[in-house]
């Protein structure tokens, strides 16, 4: 949302007003009374109206677990994570306030159209209140000489677990190191396995970046995948998932893989022939191109308009 933020501000005709839900705002952001009071309300879409704490404002975008409900002002809620609405990962809370939300005519986004068509089945919204709008991802600066294989742990920890000696061995054998980016539950669960591999946090992903000669996005695919897009980005060589999200939106830029054989077969390959990496380099940054701050920025500033001008008065 930040990186988003940052490139609708710099949109000509278009004012920003920031504002955070469920933290304390930080500098030229704007302060809601009594914040700590209505936050726990917010998670559940009851309480205060948010707008009745803002300025006067044509349309308020919220994302994260705070669906604050709205007095006058129209809403666009991102949903952007969608474990909460699956099998035994299901939050009830979270699913009750989406559908609240939308019963008052919030505007849904979903990052992709496979996520969107998971989000009607289980909210049993109108499908013209759930829009797709891929979100911002920052594009990074060009990997140059990278020695490390990255490997994006995001929902999938037992898989690693089960992938990492040998993963750890064809990275020793090639004289480079393992390098997992991890949330922290996921970290503290590999440091007390038998891997040699070195941890780093989410908000080290750019710098882990840096130093990728391959990345391997291993996901549950309940999430966009910003962190393979960002590699793309970057002109890392990817390998991912054949999630149905990661084939609607890496197919052609990343080397999907849909076994633990394909991990293997396809690593030696990506990480040492020159031509293959060429051509996956060239399509990854094409790909990314799609999903820089800018052209989601222009994508949400035409939702925003369309949202404004539906909304009734």
């Amino acid at each position: 949302m930040t990186d988003l933020a940052d490139a609708l501000a710099a949109s000509p005709g278009l004012e920003l007003v920031r504002f955070r839900t469920l933290g304390s705002p930080s500098d030229g952001e704007q302060r809601l009374a009594g914040r700590a009071l209505w936050a726990p309300l917010w998670r559940r879409s009851l309480g205060r109206p948010v707008d009745a704490l803002l300025p006067p404002l044509d349309v308020i975008h919220v994302a994260g677990l705070a669906t604050p409900p709205t007095r006058t002002t129209p809403l666009v809620v991102s949903v952007d994570d969608l474990r909460a609405l699956r099998g035994e990962t299901r939050i009830v809370q979270r699913v009750a306030a989406l559908r609240r939300a939308a019963a008052r005519g919030a505007v849904l986004v979903a990052s992709t159209r496979t996520a969107s068509h998971e989000v009607l089945a289980v909210l049993g919204s109108r499908r013209s209140q759930v829009v797709v709008v891929p979100p911002a991802v920052p594009l990074v600066a060009p990997t140059i000489d990278g020695r490390d294989l990255v490997v994006n742990v995001t929902g999938l920890v037992d898989r690693f677990l089960v992938l990492a000696p040998e993963l750890e061995r064809f990275a020793r054998s090639c004289g480079a190191r393992l390098v997992a980016v991890a949330s922290a539950q996921a970290r503290q669960r590999v440091r007390a396995s038998a891997v040699n591999v070195t941890l780093r946090p989410r908000d080290e992903a750019r710098a882990a970046l840096g130093d990728a000669r391959v990345v391997l996005h291993i996901s549950d695919g309940a999430r966009f995948p910003s962190f393979a897009v960002a590699a793309l980005a970057a002109r890392v060589p990817t390998i991912a998932r054949s999630t149905r999200i990661n084939r609607e939106l890496l197919s052609g830029a990343a080397t999907l893989v849909a076994d633990d054989e394909g991990w293997l077969t396809n690593l030696a390959d990506v990480w040492s022939n020159e031509a293959r990496r060429s051509i996956m380099v060239a399509a990854g940054v094409a790909r990314a191109v799609d999903f820089s701050p800018a052209t989601a920025a222009r994508s949400y500033a035409d939702l925003y308009r369309e949202v404004v001008r539906g909304w009734p008065r």
